[in-house]
This record gives C-alpha cells, sequence and structure tokens, in this order.
C-alpha cells in the first residue's frame, strides 16, 4: 500500500499569526477596552458626590498562560468599597436597607461585546 501526501502554499499566514502574538500586538486592544470600560462604568455610576463615578480604574496583568484587564473602583470608605454598597445594596445606621442598583454589568456588557468581536477578528484575521 502506497500513502502520498501532497502540500499546495506555505505557512505564512501561520507564520504571520504567531508573529503578531509574539510582538503582543493584542495588548493594544486590551489598553483601548480598559479606557472604555472606565468611561462606561463613570458615565453610569450613581452620582451623589461623583466621587465613586471618578474613581474607576483599570488594571492589565500578565502571565505566562494569559493576559487579565480588571477594572477596579478606589473608593473605600471605612475599609469597604462605596461601587459594592451601590451595586449590591447595604444597611443603613439606623436598621433600614438601601436597594443595590445593577450598574456595573450593563455598562461592561458592550464592552466585553465588543471585545469578543474584536478578538475573534484578530484570530481570524488572514
Amino acid at each position: 500500500m502506497l500513502v502520498t501526501f501532497k502540500n499546495r502554499g506555505d505557512f505564512s499566514k501561520t507564520d504571520k499569526f504567531f508573529n503578531r502574538l509574539l510582538r503582543r500586538d493584542y495588548l493594544n486592544v486590551l489598553e483601548k477596552y480598559g479606557q472604555q470600560g472606565v468611561a462606561a462604568l463613570s458615565a453610569s455610576t450613581p452620582v451623589k458626590t461623583g466621587k465613586t463615578a471618578s474613581s474607576w480604574e483599570y488594571i492589565i496583568t500578565h502571565s505566562p498562560t494569559e493576559s487579565k484587564i480588571e477594572w477596579v473602583n478606589t473608593n473605600v470608605v471605612a475599609g469597604t468599597n462605596v461601587a459594592i454598597l451601590l451595586q449590591y445594596g447595604h444597611g443603613t445606621k439606623n436598621g433600614g436597607y438601601v436597594v443595590g442598583r445593577d450598574f456595573i454589568n450593563p455598562a461592561l456588557k458592550p464592552i466585553f461585546d465588543k471585545m469578543a468581536d474584536e478578538a475573534w477578528k484578530e484570530v481570524t484575521k488572514t
């Protein structure tokens, strides 16, 4: 029995893809979406004094197996993050309860959708 393999073409597209990964071109995308996420979160944060809305930042971290973007709010009062109190609700001094308002998820969903679309285009780019 004779088995024959034939190959046409080259691996230039594959080489191009892996070279883009090695150059870490995708990091520019994380910076862009980090800034967009901060803008979206700032715009959607309930405003009383404006301090919580203006306290959003993003952090990009890298490890050998992943790159990650995190949005954080640095407005902490008495050891408690105010954005978390606004998001999930909290008790008051006199025994009452302030109902939370989901503002983080709706603000970031369009950002996540755009990131996923752009990542897919990047991976499938020829």
